[in-house]
């Protein structure tokens, strides 16, 4: 597949601040990759019925209210009922150390905190959306 590499991004909750997602989707713009943003205060209904529409490789979820646990799991949830095995899930923003594996077990790929370089995150999306890539019939 020679397909852009399609992302959604998405403030989930109350959360009302949006510097940090609009720096990172504007830096996968910039790498190639076709962004979606959906603005501020997204149900996770409302993220995986856009990530269905748009047919997205990744959904990413930034989040700096404290409701990361609660989010990510009905994200997931969602994910798992309408079949997006083949979507990687991210998360952004402020999340504790001791959240961080139990979002990873719920299905998390990656968690990117304030001060992770774009760079990074662009890259890290890159190797993990052509492993998925790989693992899909031709």
């Amino acid at each position: 597949m020679n397909r852009p590499i399609r992302v959604l991004m998405a403030k989930a909750g109350l959360d009302g601040h949006d510097r940090g997602v609009k720096v990172v989707a504007r830096a996968l713009r910039d790498a190639g990759m076709e962004v979606i943003y959906t603005g501020l205060h997204n149900t996770p209904e409302q993220v995986i019925k856009a990530a269905l529409q748009e047919d997205v490789d990744v959904i990413g979820l930034s989040i700096l209210s404290g409701a990361h646990l609660t989010i990510f799991k009905k994200t997931r949830e969602l994910m798992k009922q309408y079949g997006m095995d083949d979507v990687l899930l991210l998360g952004g923003g402020i999340i504790p150390d001791e959240d961080k594996p139990i979002l990873e077990e719920l299905g998390v790929k990656g968690l990117f905190g304030p001060g992770t370089s774009t760079q990074e995150i662009v890259e890290f999306i890159r190797r993990e959306v052509q492993k998925l890539r790989e693992l899909q019939p031709a």
